[in-house]
């Protein structure tokens, strides 16, 4: 197994400690939880770059990575829709979008004609990033609060632009997603 693909299993591990710290909510907590969200994102980045740059491109990986960004950015949407971060529509967008492209990935993996792995598309892996930034802010916003170190107003008011953000992210949802079903419809079509 070659390092952009150990560092898309380091994302999947890392998904259940975030949880846990999430979980506990303690004064510290949710820093923590930050941290590791950050961590796990980073790793994103990381073994893409890696992949590319060195050509260790792999099915697992071209597979394997968006289950990975899935999982974690999932996670931190239901603990930011519990947080009054993310409104549970943004959550359905983007489940039914998962759902779809995971569906079409699948579809096109049994192709009697020949299997074929795709990839996640450059607007896929923008609506990923701004996902992930955008639940980076609202997971500061709560480990601060938490803290002590933002007044309740400081915390309402990184809440709402984390809400404002995560409704731009369910418009990229979409957009990304049309560009998975479009041009493999005839897969949709064709499949048996």
């Amino acid at each position: 197994m070659n390092l952009p693909n150990k560092l898309t299993l380091l994302r999947f591990l890392l998904v259940p400690v975030f949880m846990v710290f999430m979980y506990t909510g303690g004064q510290y907590s949710y820093l923590i939880a930050l941290i590791v969200f950050a961590v796990a994102s980073f790793t994103d980045f990381l073994d893409g770059s890696i992949a590319r740059k060195y050509n260790m491109v792999t099915d697992f990986g071209k597979f394997m990575d968006p289950l990975a960004d899935k999982l974690l950015t999932t996670v931190a949407l239901i603990y930011l829709c519990l947080n009054g971060m993310c409104h549970e529509i943004v959550i359905c967008i983007v489940l039914a979008r998962e759902f779809a492209v995971s569906g079409i990935r699948l579809i096109a993996a049994a192709n009697p004609k020949g299997s074929k792995v795709i990839a996640a598309g450059m607007m896929g892996k923008m609506k990923t990033v701004f996902q992930m930034a955008a639940s980076m802010l609202g997971l500061l916003a709560m480990a601060l609060f938490a803290m002590g170190a933002i007044p309740q107003a400081a915390y309402a008011t990184m809440a709402a632009v984390t809400n404002v953000l995560m409704w731009i992210m369910a418009v990229l949802t979409v957009v990304s997603g049309m560009q998975y079903i479009v041009p493999n419809f005839d897969l949709i079509k064709n499949a048996k």
